[in-house]
């Protein structure tokens, strides 16, 4: 990642002291220049105020904008990047839990204003440990890196998807109809995409890595005593159902 200093192609401290004595040379010669100029005649103190008045609206915005801007920006755009980055997976860098919690805290608030479902989806990676101990760990983050992908290029825009730690990511889904049956359509399609997406063939250093996921579901049920911890220990709980009915499948969350 490039540093913020190259990014905004930050001045120098020599840079700066030469901008900032440069402007107010060229200031001081304009007023100068102004004053032998003038007509009336000035005193001492009234030529000096002038001076120091016209020196400070002369060089003020120049100096702002030519030498403390681009540290302000620069300042500003850090701060951005820290706060997307403490949001953020290192390895995938897909959501994180602190994303999660709040992208999906939004879709429940929307889903109960608007009477319409979501769904939250737990995804944990069948066979993933097998590849750590045979292929090393650089193969199991580089599959992690590649299944995070393959993950954000199936769902839409307004969705997101976010890992929970290890092999087990999440997918928050919102705007799935007013419709039970509806919303269980579609969130199962998204399931069925997951589940094809995720058995594809992995390459890595031209070898062949192969995983399966189980996937578990859990609808955002319109219920205001709802937590958000809930949701995702409900769709846990459904994934885990899915590894014991045989693995490579989604399980819908039954109350």
């Amino acid at each position: 990642m490039p540093t913020f200093q190259n990014k905004f192609s930050l001045p120098s401290k020599a840079q700066v002291t030469v901008r900032i004595v440069g402007v107010v040379l060229g200031a001081e010669f304009l007023i100068m220049a102004l004053l032998d100029h003038l007509t009336m005649e000035l005193t001492v103190f009234q030529a000096s105020a002038f001076d120091a008045f016209s020196l400070v609206v002369l060089s003020t915005p120049i100096i702002y904008f030519w030498v403390i801007k681009p540290f302000v920006t620069a300042h500003q755009d850090a701060l951005h990047q820290i706060e997307h980055m403490s949001c953020l997976d290192p390895l995938t860098q897909l959501a994180n839990r602190r994303l999660i919690a709040k992208h999906l805290e939004k879709i429940h608030a929307s889903g109960l204003r608007y009477n319409i479902y979501g769904a939250v989806m737990v995804m944990d990676l069948d066979g993933f440990k097998p590849i750590n101990d045979i292929h090393g760990h650089e193969a199991g983050d580089a599959l992690l890196v590649e299944v995070a992908r393959r993950l954000e290029s199936i769902i839409r825009k307004e969705d997101i998807v976010g890992r929970l730690g290890g092999d087990e990511f999440i997918v928050i889904l919102g705007n799935l109809g007013r419709q039970p049956d509806e919303a269980q359509a579609r969130s199962q399609l998204v399931a069925e995409r997951l589940l094809n997406i995720t058995d594809k063939p992995y390459l890595f250093e031209g070898k062949t890595l192969k995983v399966s996921a189980s996937v578990g579901v859990c609808f955002l049920d319109l219920k205001s005593s709802t937590s958000i911890d809930t949701l995702i220990s409900s769709a846990d709980a459904a994934m885990y159902q899915a590894k014991k009915s045989g693995k490579g499948c989604a399980v819908f969350f039954q109350n």
